[in-house]
């Protein structure tokens, strides 16, 4: 339940050395963080502050193993708040299966379990994952199976609907992300995680036609025609065509960039590729259906043409998303250093985006509190909720339930509307703080604390998955996916960059650094 501090603006302000002040409005009292002057651990926490994210990654790994069923080592999709056995999901997706698999290392490197328990949860999900129904051509996962039993979904369990099982491009990248993981941090498990990994072939999504100068990857494909739109094709030389998804992924900042980061590391999808999807679209009325005008100018790496544009918002530059979310932009550098990789591009982005969302909520729409990323709704269901203003889709995804959206309008093309005059019920998920916690560490910490201390937001398996902050709505329920950035988070930010160290290093380093390393995005403060 909320106490009462519905309304309060809080703005922080950071004083090395000090203790982090928030000062609020007038009426509303101030509140601190744990002080930075107590000797903290070797990844550069105070001792107060590690307290504080040790209690959090503990709290968050009781719920993955209340989710994880113990036969068969698979994690449901999602469970209640209260943790019963009895609220699983009865389904799971290969991302929720990466999920459990990286949780389960941060959970050993964090002292939460023993090496050799790790080893004992990780080769039961391995064994099961090998005997997981898969396309076999192209050696990708089906999108739902039964946690339980590990059989493909054809019916789905809440309502007895039919499914066409489906093998995404993105689910798919995440479990690869997982077993690359467990192959380099795991000695015990290498060969098996290894062999499953490279069975994964993501030039299966890769449509080298797609863009004049380099191809993009497909959102996924059935191998039984379905219902609704497909195309009927094969980008591989195994196997008969499958029916592809109608929508290629056009936009780099978003989470499909794992899969096509995994294609080329494993050589099945070219480096140039990296160059294909737009930073933003151009700049002409033929893009005029996008969220604004981008800045920018064309530049050429590799022989691909680059339209290096940027969206304005709030006196700064940057690289928007697909929907203006947090994950689809922070998800992937929980496990590739994009910021330290490409210090002129992602570097200084993605601290952008962090800053964006911070002002969107505490300033813009006036919550008095941040992180917008798609998550449950408080009201029910599943829903996409993000900064609309800085992302690509101009029916995109709004921060409150009310669906409130902005439309600047493209200048010289199409008029825009009035921007609102205000905001409504906002959603805030505590998952896209722990996405900021490497980017802002201060604030994040503060706005977890704000959320836990306002609201019933905090339960026996951490953090519920998202708070309505104006009715004080929550859902009490815990998702694998979002439990598993909280994860990852951590365990980073509690190891020295353990967990993408252990992702990111090898043929992955040697083959992406170079490639990012190339570019500069226009991002920065507004001219």
């Amino acid at each position: 339940m909320q106490r009462g501090r519905q309304t309060r603006l809080i703005r922080c302000a950071v004083a090395a050395g000090t203790a982090l002040v928030l000062v609020s409005a007038p009426g509303a009292a101030a509140r601190t963080s744990a002080t930075t002057t107590a000797e903290g651990s070797d990844a550069g926490w105070s001792a107060a502050d590690e307290e504080v994210l040790r209690t959090y990654v503990a709290d968050t790994w009781t719920s993955f193993d209340a989710m994880v069923d113990p036969a068969t080592g698979l994690p449901a999709d999602n469970i209640g708040g209260d943790l019963s056995e009895a609220s699983r999901s009865g389904y799971t997706s290969p991302t929720n299966i990466g999920a459990y698999m990286w949780s389960t290392i941060v959970a050993r490197d964090t002292g939460l379990i023993g090496r050799r328990e790790a080893t004992q949860r990780l080769s039961r999900t391995l064994a099961t994952v090998g005997d997981l129904e898969r396309h076999d051509d192209s050696g990708m996962f089906y999108n739902w199976y039964d946690e339980a039993t590990g059989e493909k979904l054809t019916t789905w369990p809440l309502d007895g609907n039919p499914v066409e099982p489906f093998l995404s491009s993105v689910d798919n990248g995440w479990l690869a992300t997982a077993l690359l993981l467990v192959e380099n941090a795991d000695p015990r498990l290498r060969q098996e995680a290894r062999a499953l990994r490279l069975s994964m072939d993501f030039g299966f999504y890769y449509d080298p036609a797609a863009k004049a100068d380099v191809g993009l990857i497909r959102g996924g494909f059935w191998d039984e025609e379905p219902s609704g739109c497909s195309t009927l094709d094969n980008y591989s030389d195994r196997g008969p065509d499958v029916y592809y998804t109608c929508h290629h992924y056009g936009a780099f900042n978003t989470e499909p960039r794992m899969a096509s980061y995994l294609g080329i590391m494993a050589g099945q999808i070219p480096a140039e590729h990296y160059f294909g999807p737009w930073r933003t679209f151009p700049n002409t009325c033929d893009w005029s259906w996008t969220e604004q005008r981008a800045n920018g100018a064309w530049e050429t790496h590799r022989g691909v043409e680059v339209f290096q544009g940027t969206y304005s918002y709030r006196g700064m530059e940057l690289v928007p998303t697909w929907g203006g979310s947090m994950f689809e932009a922070l998800m992937v550098p929980l496990f590739v250093p994009e910021d330290e990789w490409g210090p002129d591009s992602w570097g200084v982005n993605h601290p952008l985006t962090v800053q964006a969302q911070i002002e969107h909520g505490m300033d813009e729409a006036g919550y008095g509190y941040w992180g917008f990323s798609p998550s449950n709704n408080p009201a029910g269901g599943y829903r996409e909720y993000g900064v609309d203003g800085i992302g690509i889709e101009p029916a995109g995804y709004s921060s409150d339930q009310e669906r409130t959206l902005v439309d600047d309008g493209y200048s010289g093309c199409r008029e825009g509307s009035a921007a609102p005059q205000e905001y409504g019920d906002g959603v805030v998920t505590p998952h896209a703080s722990f996405l900021a916690l490497r980017y802002a560490p201060q604030e994040a910490l503060v706005n977890l604390d704000n959320l836990r201390t306002d609201f019933d937001a905090y339960g026996p398996g951490g953090f519920y998955d998202a708070i309505a902050v104006k009715s004080g709505q929550v859902s009490h329920r815990y998702l694998s996916l979002d439990q598993g950035m909280i994860m990852a988070a951590l365990g980073n930010a509690l190891t020295g960059d353990r967990l993408r160290d252990n992702v990111s290093r090898g043929r992955m380093q040697a083959v992406l650094q170079p490639v990012m390393a190339e570019e500069t995005f226009g991002s920065g403060p507004r001219p």
